[in-house]
Parts: structure tokens; sequence; C-alpha cells
């Protein structure tokens, strides 16, 4: 593949601007490696503040479980 040579070509119809870019997002999400990341440490100052020293989680009624004790 040469230098000048486009990585894709629309062969059919006239793509917006909105869809062309939605075309080479999908294209570079899908190319690239999914990179594991480790969860941040937390402090010992968080965790003594945490009930039971529990980690919070997301979900129905997390908003509740994080301003009242177990």
């Amino acid at each position: 593949m040469s230098a000048e040579e486009p990585l894709f070509r629309i062969v059919r119809g006239v793509p917006t601007p909105e869809e062309l870019a939605a075309l080479v997002g999908a294209i570079v999400t899908r190319t690239r490696p999914a990179v594991a990341t480790a969860p941040a440490p937390v402090s010992r100052w968080t965790r003594s503040a945490r009930p039971g020293g529990a980690a919070l989680v997301a979900g129905p009624g997390a908003w509740r479980a994080s301003g009242l004790p177990r």
C-alpha cells in the first residue's frame, strides 16, 4: 500500500462528514487492542470511611447505599 493510497473509499452514496466520522471512529475502536488497566489502589483513608471497608458498586440503589450505613 502506498502512502498516497487511501485506507478505504466510498463506493456508493455521498456520506455526510458526521457519517464519515462515525465510520472512522468505529474502525479505530475495533482495530485498537484492548488494554487491561489495573484498578487504582484504595487509600487507607478512603477505606476507613466505607462501611465494613466494602467497595462501592454502581447499580440500582447505589446512591442510597453510598450514604446509609449497612
